[in-house]
């Protein structure tokens, strides 16, 4: 069984750049303030996910393995 990540943007420091569109259109999306949101929160890991998040010029983007909320991006260092 594949992983499932869970993806969660702060909103707080989105930029509105549009990279995680850029890298993962089917998984993120810009609202009216041009902050970005999941699609989905709960996700199958996937790497333009993962692409998307290490991109992110605000460092916005957090995910973690889903269930047990292991870091997968940032990882823990």
């Amino acid at each position: 069984m594949a992983d499932r990540w869970h993806v969660e943007v702060d909103r707080s420091l989105c930029v509105g750049s549009g990279q995680c569109l850029h890298h993962a259109p089917a998984h993120f999306r810009l609202d009216s303030a041009r902050r970005s949101h999941p699609t989905d929160p709960d996700t199958d890991a996937a790497e333009p996910v993962l692409t998307a998040a290490e991109t992110c010029p605000a460092e916005a983007i957090s995910i973690t393995l889903r269930g047990s909320g292991e870091p997968v991006f940032p990882p823990e260092e």
